[in-house]
């Protein structure tokens, strides 16, 4: 497996928790306590999102002003417009747009429809996977181990209770090696 080939539907967070555009900010304060999350989707009347607001907003923008949460709503506290992702998308190119809008989330939509979200703890997940496929390419190698088959090896034919794919070929640790020294 190679780095680009992970893609944002892979690590993204589904289900994300919405809250209506006309709420007051404090529901969204509510929601994100019960769920433990930093972050809810706002939605407007037909159900399609148009804004998040994050732990952030509602510090910089309530609680900072001194405003009561109950008198204001999550559409006037949003962050608008939505940053947004397809879930095909390889998670690198994610990873740059969050880094270039210097934002922690990109809301995952496709065809319209709203079917997850990715975050840099979403990221923070899967990094020590991502360390070990560039690690490995970094070596010469072009393998990522998803896990361990029993059969017979493509290269020498014996039979191997620890076959690994090595760029599409499942080999046994004797080829295994003998590979990785000629790449």
């Amino acid at each position: 497996m190679n780095v680009a080939d992970i893609k944002v539907a892979d690590v993204m967070s589904v289900d994300p928790i919405t809250v209506k555009a006309k709420e007051e900010a404090r529901k969204a304060a509510i929601l994100m306590e019960k769920y433990g999350i930093g972050c809810v989707i706002v939605v407007n009347e037909q159900g399609k999102p148009i804004g998040i607001v994050t732990e952030r907003d509602l510090i910089s923008r309530v609680m900072a002003k001194g405003l009561n949460g109950d008198e204001v709503t999550c559409r006037e506290v949003m962050s608008s417009p939505l940053l947004t992702v397809d879930p095909k998308t390889p998670l690198v190119d994610a990873m740059s747009k969050m880094s270039k809008f210097k934002v922690r989330r990109l809301v995952v939509i496709e065809r319209g429809r709203l079917l997850g979200i990715v975050t840099d703890r979403d990221i923070l997940r899967v990094a020590p996977a991502l360390i070990e496929i560039l690690a490995s390419k970094e070596a010469g190698e072009e393998k990522y181990v998803k896990e361990t088959q029993v059969g017979q090896c493509e290269i020498c034919g014996e039979w191997s209770e620890d076959l690994r794919e090595v760029n599409g070929h499942f080999l046994c640790e004797e080829c295994r090696s003998e590979y990785s020294t000629q790449a």
